[in-house]
């Protein structure tokens, strides 16, 4: 075991150093390619146009730790089964419509259709949720989970390391979840050391002032992963005395901070009218700043909830023997922190109209 930590922690210091160089060398020899704020229809917060090569630097050390892990731990090389290559597929297909995406500005439409078919590649190789006893609804929820996802970490990519520390902290606990159900030995846990590495060290240039974003690039082939590594590990968690709500508050407990800020989002849209689906500086995020919280301030705060997600994950599945009262604990520990993240959207959202209200006054006395 000692060895096979040994190996791991080398594995993972190589992801992150070469996760480094890879972003330097872009950041470098980047001019024009990925700058997305020149198109008038992209909203960023920041006012600067930056180079959106993050996701390439995940896409390419991804790959290579998947190769150089089949030869630092070869017991390995034989879990390349249907699963696996799903995975791989449906990665690679958000990486290319991410990149076509940042590249282009694709229409909605097709985005959506890809996001679709990469849940769909999911479930046809075997990867799905296992929460019902139909396998119609666990299919449907699979799909809905991975486009969920998707466009959750996409939506939340809108301030300089914000969907880098909230990708991190679902790392972390899914990485508490496949050590409780034992599954360390496996290439998933080789997958997870690569994505963290290159976080780590992407984080670097995307912390405020950021010098880099991930894109859609990023962001799509983050939110697909990050989904399917989800599904075995906190969907389908099974131990002694786990249940569907377990199951689910783990999900939940992982994913807070996505889940909250698409969900606040998509509310207060619909409310006001526009479309969910539009782009706009109205996230919870942005919110948080409107109430005084500076962009360094911001990301601080979401990964302290990160922190907190993942130490909550770990006595979750540390309790010797489960009962409703844990269940209530921690839904509600998540339940509060959405309520949290949307109160303040409202009521920066009203003290900003009044803040816009007494200027007009000012300007017309």
């Amino acid at each position: 075991m000692e060895l096979f930590l040994a190996k791991a922690c080398v594995l993972f210091l190589l992801a992150l150093i070469f996760s480094v160089l890879v972003n330097r060398l872009f950041l470098r020899f980047s001019r024009n390619l990925g700058i997305r704020n020149l198109d008038d229809k992209i909203i960023r917060w920041a006012s600067t146009s930056k180079p959106s090569f993050g996701g390439i630097s995940f896409f390419i050390v991804f790959l290579l730790v998947l190769t150089i892990g089949q030869f630092v731990f070869p017991d390995l090389g034989n879990t390349f089964d249907s699963k696996l290559i799903g995975i791989l597929l449906a990665t690679a297909s958000a990486f290319l419509v991410g990149l076509a995406d940042d590249a282009y500005n694709t229409n909605p439409s097709l985005k959506f259709i890809a996001q679709f078919f990469c849940g769909l590649i999911l479930v046809l190789t075997g990867t799905y949720i296992d929460l019902f006893q139909w396998d119609w609804a666990n299919y449907a929820l699979t799909i809905f989970w991975v486009i969920g996802m998707m466009n959750s970490i996409n939506m939340l990519d809108n301030m300089d390391a914000v969907a880098t520390v909230s990708a991190i902290s679902a790392i972390a606990c899914i990485l508490i979840g496949m050590i409780y159900s034992q599954s360390l030995h496996s290439i998933y846990f080789l997958i997870l050391l690569g994505l963290g590495g290159a976080l780590l060290g992407f984080l670097f240039f995307n912390w405020s002032p950021s010098r880099m974003y991930m894109g859609d690039t990023g962001s799509q082939f983050l939110g697909v992963l990050l989904a399917a590594l989800a599904i075995p590990f906190l969907w389908n968690f099974q131990i002694e005395g786990t249940s569907e709500i377990t199951r689910i508050v783990l999900v939940a407990l992982a994913f807070v901070v996505p889940i909250s800020d698409t969900t606040t989002v998509t509310i207060n849209r619909l409310s006001r009218g526009d479309s969910p689906f539009v782009g706009g500086k109205d996230h919870t995020t942005h919110h948080l700043s409107y109430a005084g919280l500076a962009e360094q301030s911001v990301a601080l705060l979401l990964a302290g909830i990160g922190i907190l997600s993942a130490a909550l994950s770990f006595i979750m599945l540390a309790a010797n023997h489960w009962t409703g009262l844990f269940t209530i604990l921690f839904g509600a520990y998540a339940i509060l922190l959405f309520i949290s993240l949307f109160l303040v959207s409202r009521i920066s959202k009203a003290e900003k109209k009044q803040e816009n209200y007494e200027n007009e006054v000012r300007k017309s006395a």
